[in-house]
């Protein structure tokens, strides 16, 4: 049975969508931008504060899902520019133990929800 994911640790959707959903052991996470939770404001800064923010707000949900970084299986990762790639890389890195990382899928795109510099998505198991 599918059900929702929703904390107020990580931004309110912005559109016809949810923060998550769920469907038996798996997580569908949407993508997070660079949204301060308690306030809706982007945070100020390069890509390596807009990525820090974004893996913050999707390890809330993970965690609201019952799961955690552990147990990614996938994320698809959308930067406004590929010059930001290694900056991303570095940051995307502490979150996910290089032997255990999940697959991804790093694209660039012309522009973002509210002209930021990074997204990510994912899906999960729960723990």
């Amino acid at each position: 049975m599918k059900k929702i994911i929703s904390t107020s640790k990580a931004p309110s959707a912005i559109g016809p969508y949810n923060q998550g959903t769920s469907f038996g052991d798996l997580l569908f996470l949407s993508g997070q931008i660079p949204l301060i939770a308690e306030t809706m404001e982007l945070v100020e800064g390069d890509i390596k504060v807009q990525t820090k923010q974004v893996m913050e707000n999707l390890k809330a949900v993970l965690e609201e899902g019952g799961s955690s970084y552990e147990n990614v299986l996938k994320t698809t990762c959308y930067l406004s520019d590929m010059d930001n790639f290694a900056a991303f890389n570095e940051v995307y890195a502490q979150y996910f133990d290089g032997e255990t990382a999940p697959a991804r899928a790093t694209v660039a795109v012309k522009t973002l929800p509210k002209n930021v510099l990074v997204e990510v998505d994912a899906i999960a198991f729960k723990n």
